[in-house]
């Protein structure tokens, strides 16, 4: 009997439909898996196969060939376990084929039945959406991910059991509550306020105009001034993302293997790799070219601390996404393109004893090592950065005294503003003037 099942594969940030045709005929027992699957699409055969008889559905002694159509596409990951096993209990006539009608299916099992989450389970059911697709069978563990997503069913569930007992009609699944972004945004707790930033007024203010306009900005200054916490309290002044931002932030760091615990991003994305990221790490890649820090802070901040120790070709990968606002990465096996929108905020020492110009220490470093460790940035990336704004350190009875700093929400507000009204100008010189 031939039994067919709809499921998902991911590429880049999109699904794509990938059909599964399970053949059972009789003949030796073999379980045979084609349609360009990779190591781990094709050990799924022996999870099925202990699924099924710990799940009690027995698995058939004839031949077996499962397709995953289109043929011409490679299939990654475990993502396709559950609608295998689907297709396999259909061709068992366990199932009825017309309750596999208008669903997509798409899991990792274990040994014992039980359903694992998968990773990009958003954009994938974001395709399915709008592909027409009325319910989607997903893991339990994906559910809060994708509540966001409204327009489709969604249907959890935590083992195979379960599914085909809801396919069958024994059992009745709740569908996924859809979750408002609004209440996500009311529900946030931030972590980092300019508010507990202490002095440092002309720093907040350059930091201001930079959010206000989208510029790159770089804080030069002596080791304990405050650079990384002015760095990190730069996503709070920037303005709420939007629906549709978050959407796309958020699949993202789901095709990533990152999801967000609150289901949807409600932060900007504040991403600080360490100084010996590799490239790849940096702008993506491996071999299923995932997304890289650049992607991840899509829509938020980029944040290089001490920027002279990261690697020559590490800050040079930065300048065409900078200017693009998009990356593209190809692999033998894959290539994908990703946006990369980001507002990137670095820091520096002065010099290589971060001594250079401070009022409390001497500086240790002769003029040569100056100039050598502040030619580790190349003239172009320098060019891209729109600000230097140098962060002078606090003197402890400063920090010290009593008074209460300006909250983000306050310079916030300011920023905003701004942005309307560039906003505003820039549709009166797009308005044409005579008709």
């Amino acid at each position: 009997m031939l039994a067919t099942v709809l499921s998902y594969g991911l590429s880049g940030i999109d699904g794509f439909p990938v059909t599964v045709e399970v053949n059972l005929s009789g003949g030796l027992p073999v379980f045979e898996l084609v349609g360009l699957p990779d190591a781990a699409v094709r050990e799924s055969r022996e999870r099925v196969r202990a699924a099924m008889k710990n799940s009690g559905f027995g698995f058939p002694d004839d031949r077996l060939i499962v397709n995953l159509a289109p043929a011409d596409l490679k299939k990654e990951g475990p993502v396709f376990d559950l609608a295998i096993a689907t297709g396999v209990a259909a061709a068992m006539e366990i199932i009825s084929p017309d309750a596999l009608r208008d669903i997509a299916i798409l899991g990792e099992l274990s040994l014992d039945g039980s359903v694992r989450p998968v990773r990009g389970a958003l954009p994938m059911t974001i395709s399915a959406r709008e592909a027409g697709i009325g319910r989607i069978a997903l893991p339990e563990g994906n559910a809060r991910e994708v509540s966001c997503v409204a327009g489709i069913e969604i249907l959890p569930f935590s083992s195979l059991k379960d599914l085909v007992a809801c396919l069958r009609g024994a059992l009745e699944v709740r569908p996924v509550a859809p979750v408002e972004y609004r209440a996500l945004l009311g529900a946030r707790a931030a972590t980092s306020d300019f508010r507990y930033v202490k002095g440092q007024k002309f720093a907040k203010r350059a930091l201001e105009i930079a959010a206000a306009g989208g510029h790159n900005a770089m804080l030069i200054g002596t080791p304990g001034s405050g650079k990384t916490l002015l760095a990190r309290a730069v996503p709070t002044i920037l303005p709420d993302m939007s629906f549709e931002e978050a959407l796309e932030a958020t699949r993202i760091h789901s095709a990533a293997g990152f999801p967000p615990e609150s289901g949807l991003l409600t932060e900007r994305p504040f991403r600080s790799p360490h100084h010996t990221a590799s490239p790849a790490a940096i702008v993506g890649g491996g071999a299923s070219a995932l997304p890289g820090e650049i992607s991840r802070a899509h829509h938020g901040v980029l944040f290089l601390d001490e920027l002279p120790e990261y690697r020559r070709d590490v800050l040079e990968v930065l300048r065409q996404p900078m200017e693009d606002g998009v990356v593209t990465i190809t692999r033998v096996g894959a290539q994908a393109t990703y946006p990369a929108q980001f507002m990137l905020v670095c820091s520096m020492n002065p010099c290589p004893c971060g001594n250079y110009g401070a009022r409390t220490a001497q500086c240790r470093c002769t003029p040569n090592q100056i100039r050598a460790y502040l030619n580790k940035i190349s003239g172009p990336l320098l060019d891209r950065i729109d600000l230097h704004i140098e962060v002078e350190s606090i003197p402890a009875e400063a920090l010290a005294s009593p008074g209460d700093e300006e909250a983000s929400a306050a310079v916030r507000s300011r920023v905003e503003a701004a942005r309307g009204g560039q906003r505003a100008h820039r549709e009166i010189r797009e308005t044409p003037r005579f008709p």
